[in-house]
């Protein structure tokens, strides 16, 4: 794969809130969503809470986000940039 395939499926995936069902402290059933990246904001993580409760609305249970650096290097040099990862914890209402 090329350089310029690669970036596109970066593209393609880092454009979606991603979401995995989990058990809250409580032990229901709850979901962890992740909206990680420059591309992607808090509003990308409520979005996808919405997909998965529907009608029935969500409780957000945990959320926060913090501000890292990554930094690769190549033969050709290093490249670095900023990273910022966001998720939250939501439990659907009944």
């Amino acid at each position: 794969m090329n350089r310029f395939g690669l970036i596109a499926v970066c593209a393609i995936v880092a454009g979606c809130a991603t979401s995995k069902e989990t058990f809250t402290s409580d032990g229901s059933k709850g979901h962890s969503i992740n909206c990680s990246g420059t591309v992607l904001n808090w509003g990308m993580c409520y979005e996808k809470a919405g997909e998965i409760c529907g009608a029935r609305g969500y409780e957000v249970i945990a959320g926060g986000s913090d501000q890292g650096v990554i930094v690769s290097g190549t033969q050709y040099g290093l490249f670095g940039g900023s990273v910022m990862n966001r998720s939250m914890l939501i439990k659907c209402k009944s």
